[in-house]
């Protein structure tokens, strides 16, 4: 049977992954499968969750479960912005699917800045004032919307935008925006900051889907706040979590990339446009190789409740393109090499992982060592050990071998 419903026709053949990040709280991972479970029914199609890392299934799994049984799969984006998860880390795994399944692939954009997400803020607001015993028509409220940051300046913007948008038309005093950590300002600046203006109330909105342990650290420091500044009522409201009106925003962003008309921001793109500071991250194939290094960084750790987001990555990674062409040329052959190899070494502290293709077709078997920024062309087994004896081991790159460094 085919479903028409208002958001566009579905097809039996079709199905929809939304990719949340994953973590190591169970209960985020479900909060992203009640999310899966009420889009589909929204859309009357098969709607299946993954995660980039931390949790199961991951992207490519999923897609294993999902080849065969479709045609048709539009990934969806669970994620409030467009860092490098969203620039990066998902476009690299879907490239790497297509590489091993006949599927048609639709990609869509991050969730963003959407008229119900600002609806959902407002009655987070809302409930915040009403705990506090606070009204902004008639008393002063000013409001701070906390994202968790990001090293890309294009995501903290939007977080700028959102607290714009969030406080025209309405009776807020001043809406700021401010950031759990990476950038600034961080929220404890930002609401000494608000004390000094002394209004009656502050009401903190983490910019969050999860609730977790950036979450509570808001509620923390909000509390923390509260405490030193008598004068001033301040509470945090709850995240965005799992509320139904968030389906509507997953909906237009599945119509859009089924539609061919999915809008990224490429025109403040970091890995795109040479923007002041940021010179280091622009070109594609360098993002890239740091999203499979970042990809292959995560470990567990017990002390999970003080950091929540942890890299214990190695020294050095190193993608070796899997990409017919690659393979083609014995890469294969080139990766297990350097993986015993590096097994073999003495003390070698680096992550070998496969990649889809690099860009350089016909110069291959392609390897690019990271953090270094070298890429080695025409690589043979023997390459291989030296890559690992002399570059991976002693620091030396294998000159005659070097196609580009970044």
């Amino acid at each position: 049977m085919h479903h028409t419903i208002d958001d566009g026709p579905a097809f039996d053949d079709e199905a929809v992954l939304l990719v949340g990040h994953g973590s190591r709280r169970e209960r985020s991972n479900e909060q992203v499968r009640e999310l899966a479970a009420g889009l589909e029914s929204r859309l009357e199609i098969p709607v299946d969750a993954a995660f980039l890392e931390l949790a199961e299934p991951s992207i490519e799994a999923a897609f294993d479960g999902l080849a065969g049984v479709v045609d048709r799969v539009t990934v969806v984006h669970c994620s409030l912005f467009a860092a490098s998860h969203v620039k990066n880390d998902v476009p690299l795994a879907v490239e790497q699917v297509r590489t091993e399944h006949d599927l048609e692939i639709d990609v869509g954009a991050h969730l963003g800045v959407h008229p119900a997400i600002l609806e959902i803020l407002d009655e987070r607001a809302a409930a915040v004032e009403r705990m506090i015993g606070v009204d902004r028509e008639v008393d002063d409220v000013a409001v701070v919307c906390c994202g968790r940051g990001s090293s890309d300046p294009d995501a903290n913007g939007d977080v700028h935008k959102l607290a714009r948008l969030f406080y025209e038309g309405r009776s807020f005093s001043r809406v700021e925006a401010s950031f759990v950590g990476v950038t600034e300002p961080t929220l404890e600046e930002s609401l000494h900051g608000l004390a000094k203006h002394r209004p009656d109330a502050v009401v903190v909105l983490p910019y969050m889907l999860g609730d977790g342990v950036l979450t509570q650290r808001v509620r923390d420091w909000t509390d923390e706040f509260d405490a030193d500044y008598p004068y001033v009522a301040a509470a945090a409201g709850d995240p965005l979590g799992t509320d139904p009106r968030l389906l509507e925003v997953f909906a237009d962003r599945w119509q859009e990339a089924r539609s061919g008309s999915v809008e990224m921001s490429c025109d403040t793109c970091k890995y795109k446009v040479d923007l002041q500071g940021y010179e280091d991250d622009l070109g594609g194939a360098r993002a890239m190789v740091r999203a499979l290094a970042h990809r292959a960084s995560h470990a567990d750790r017990e002390d999970v409740d003080d950091e929540p987001h942890v890299h214990d990555g190695p020294n050095r990674h190193v993608a070796v393109c899997t990409n017919r062409t690659c393979t083609e040329m014995g890469s294969s052959a080139v990766l297990e090499r350097l993986r015993q190899a590096t097994r073999d070494a003495d003390g070698c502290d680096v992550r070998i992982t496969r990649s889809s293709c690099l860009g350089r077709c016909g110069d291959g078997p392609m390897v690019a060592v990271y953090p270094d920024g070298v890429w080695y062309g025409d690589v043979d087994d023997a390459d291989a050990e030296r890559i690992v004896s002399s570059h991976l081991e002693r620091d030396r790159i294998v000159s005659d071998i070097v196609d580009r460094t970044l």
